[in-house]
This record gives C-alpha cells, sequence and structure tokens, in this order.
C-alpha cells in the first residue's frame, strides 16, 4: 500500500500529457501528431523519472526524505551529501520553480479548451465558449481560469492540492476507461482516429491500477475530492442537464 500510496500522490507528475490532447482541434493532423506528441513525451519523461529517482537513492537513503524540510528532495540531498555544492541546490530549486510555473501553464490552457467544448455541449455558460476576435482563443474562461487557480493556490496547502489534483486525474482516466468499453459496444462503427489496443484488457487493467492508487490515498483527501464531486453535480443538477444540447437531439 505504501507503494501504491506513493505513486498516486507523485501521480500528477504525469498528468501534463494528457493535457497535450486537450489541443487537438489545434493541431495540424491530429491523427498523427497527437500519438506522436503523448507517446514520445511520456516515454522519454519516465525515462527521465527513473534515472532521477535512481541517482536520488544513491546519493542518499531514501529513509532520510521523510524526515527532510519543505524543500525539494534533490536539494535536501545537495545540501546534506554534497558539500560545497549549495549552490547548485538554488539552481535547482530555482530550475523547479520554472518547471512548476510550465505545468501550471500547459494545464491552463488544456483547461480553458476543455471548458471551452463543455460550453459548446451546453454544459457550462457560454461565456466559457467565447472566443478573441483575432487570436480565436478562449481568452475569457482563461482569464476566470487564472484568477480562480491563482486564488485557490494562495490559500490551499501544496500537499493537499497535490493529492488533489492526483485523485482528479486519476477518477479522470478511470472514467475514460470505462467510456472506452462502453463506446467499443454502444457505437463500435464510428471513425476513430485513436484506437486504443487489447480492448478491454487495457482498460480494466488502468481502471484496476487507477482505483487501487485512489483507495491508497488518505481519507481527508479522499472526503475532500467527494466533497468537489458534489460540487460538479451541483452545477451538472442545477445547470448543465437543463441547458445540454443531448437534451434537444
Amino acid at each position: 500500500m505504501g507503494i501504491l500510496r506513493g505513486a498516486a500522490i507523485v501521480f500528477f507528475a504525469f498528468i501534463g500529457f494528457d493535457a497535450v490532447s486537450t489541443a487537438a482541434q489545434e493541431a495540424k493532423n491530429p491523427k498523427r501528431d497527437m500519438p506522436i506528441g503523448i507517446l514520445g513525451s511520456l516515454a522519454i519523461c519516465t525515462l527521465l523519472y527513473v534515472l532521477f529517482s535512481h541517482v536520488l537513492t544513491g546519493v542518499a537513503p531514501f529513509t532520510d526524505f521523510v524526515k527532510s524540510g519543505k524543500e525539494a528532495s534533490v536539494s535536501f540531498a545537495i545540501k546534506n551529501y554534497m558539500p560545497g555544492y549549495s549552490w547548485l541546490a538554488t539552481l535547482v530549486s530555482i530550475a523547479i520553480l520554472a518547471g512548476f510555473s510550465s505545468v501550471m501553464l500547459v494545464m491552463l490552457m488544456g483547461q480553458s479548451r476543455v471548458f471551452y467544448s463543455m460550453s459548446n455541449d451546453g454544459l457550462l455558460p457560454k461565456v466559457f465558449a467565447d472566443l478573441h476576435p483575432k487570436f480565436r482563443t478562449p481568452w475569457k474562461s482563461n482569464l476566470i481560469l487564472f484568477a480562480f487557480v491563482g486564488f485557490f493556490g494562495g490559500f490551499i496547502p501544496g500537499s493537499v492540492a497535490g493529492d488533489l489534483t492526483s485523485i482528479g486525474t486519476l477518477f479522470a482516466f478511470v472514467l475514460v476507461c470505462v467510456g472506452i468499453v462502453i463506446m467499443r459496444k454502444a457505437d463500435p462503427d464510428r471513425p476513430r482516429p485513436f484506437r486504443t489496443p487489447l480492448v478491454p484488457l487495457v482498460p480494466i487493467l488502468g481502471i484496476i491500477v487507477c482505483s487501487a492508487m485512489i483507495v491508497s490515498l488518505d481519507k481527508m483527501t479522499l472526503l475532500t475530492a467527494g466533497g468537489w464531486m458534489f460540487l460538479g453535480f451541483f452545477v451538472f443538477f442545477l445547470y448543465s442537464r437543463h441547458h445540454s444540447k443531448l437534451k434537444s437531439l
């Protein structure tokens, strides 16, 4: 369970890859470019993650990271096990902050595209689908999300925000896996530029692994995520189901 919980806590490190899919509407050849972009970046970054972890656990015993301070693990290892290289720890911390900034920028862009599609389907107010007259991007949605995420990030502890990000992504992946199985049965003739191999084996394995990581998280994270889900149901039943374009079909 410790391994599963650790994987769930750091799962947000992999959410940037699915954000690439939200930009499919802006790709010139999404059928070719999206799989290359997602799978290629996933393979490269996974290799870097493994090598990074291998080096860190070689520099210091992994148990020492449990009692480390609030600094990043690599900064902790450099300061305590590499005398004379404190300047490197500072540079690494700056690089990590730059990395976080780029990730947040990409995720905000992806979220605005998700809200744009949901708004076009009638599930959210029209303001989220308003395009800029020159750049043709959902600029109002970007501004709203920028303000909300900035407020949320300023007052919510980083550990809580990270765990909520991970559990939300894991649950979304579970729903995607379930949707793949249902769509293959309910609409087998729909054109599919991207096809999941070995259905239903791959989706079932995805459901099991992601669900196991969700269950391994602490109770407070699960309760908080349940509160967010309740808020989502509130928005759906109060607004979305009455304005959905599917209702008129």
